[in-house]
């Protein structure tokens, strides 16, 4: 009987995983940090020189952490680029870029970095590995600097909601105080609430660092999870009045001088204090339902 001979090596068919190649990624990230450093520039001497959006570069690194740690992820499978609608997104983000900076409409040319990443992502890697990293791409809208038209239809109702209720909560408490607008006069004092008072400013930070606590947590529960991002809205609300309160109060009883130094960026460090505290707190009380039901961390 005939003893067939043991074949060696992989079939004919059989396709060894094609390896990322590394030198592409490095190609792409020299010709991305070329391309963008006069943008970082303006945008540091510029938006992110400002205390209303001053948060830019946070959110620039937190992106930069989320998918350092995710790399393993997005380019350990093997690679499938996604050539056509990489290659449109990436024409779609060199028009913007090409406009803004030569308009110097500084919102298209941050707002196509993004355009560009996501192109980068679906050619080197293709559309599951952009699937996988959604959230870093998503969470670096916050970067974008906000038009200065809706800055300006957004602040004066928040501002004017944030005067009447302060208004009323130390009219309550007794206080000789009183309101003309966004004006509050209280005792010799007259305070105007600033467009920083406002909160516009506050709740797109605010709901940024959520979204990102959200993502870190990584609650299994959908419902759980948007209940948080829409508590943020009003979270925010209410520690920008307990910020203005506390700036009347120290006006009140220590004097102009001292509210307009020290106490009035302490009053700003109150205010995250004060949002972080209600926000976990909130998570907190959804623990306490969502838990129970299936909604705890996710075990990755």
């Amino acid at each position: 009987m005939a003893q067939s001979a043991p074949t060696s090596g992989a079939l004919p068919s059989a396709r060894s995983p094609v390896k990322f190649p590394v030198w592409s990624l490095a190609v792409f990230g020299v010709a991305f940090g070329l391309m963008y450093l006069p943008t970082f520039i303006t945008l540091s001497q510029t938006v992110w020189a400002t205390d209303e959006q001053g948060h830019g570069p946070l959110i620039l690194a937190a992106c930069a952490w989320l998918l350092w740690g995710m790399r393993d992820d997005l380019f350990g499978p093997p690679a499938k680029p996604a050539v056509v609608p990489g290659f449109l997104l990436l024409l779609l983000g060199l028009l913007m870029y090409v406009v803004g900076r030569s308009q110097r409409v500084i919102e298209f040319e941050a707002s196509s970095l993004i355009l560009v990443l996501v192109s980068g992502m679906l050619l080197l890697q293709g559309i599951a590995a952009l699937r996988r990293a959604w959230f870093p791409f998503l969470f670096l809208l916050f970067m974008v600097p906000l038009p200065g038209a809706l800055v300006q239809a957004m602040t004066l109702p928040l501002k004017s909601a944030v005067s009447v209720v302060a208004e009323q909560i130390l009219y309550w408490a007794g206080y000789p105080i009183g309101r003309t607008g966004v004006t509050l006069t209280i005792g010799p004092y007259q305070l105007l609430v600033a467009d920083a008072c406002s909160g516009l400013n506050s709740l797109f930070t605010l709901e940024s660092l959520g979204l990102l606590y959200m993502n870190i947590m990584n609650y299994k529960s959908k419902a759980r999870n948007t209940i948080l991002a829409i508590g943020i809205v009003p979270i925010s609300f209410i520690a920008n009045v307990t910020r203005v309160i506390i700036l009347v109060l120290i006006t009140y009883h220590l004097g102009d001088e001292v509210g307009q130094g020290f106490a009035h960026e302490f009053a700003g460090l109150v205010l995250f204090s004060v949002a972080l505290v209600l926000t976990y707190g909130l998570d907190r009380l959804l623990a306490a339902r969502f838990d129970d039901m299936g909604g705890a961390r996710d075990g990755r």
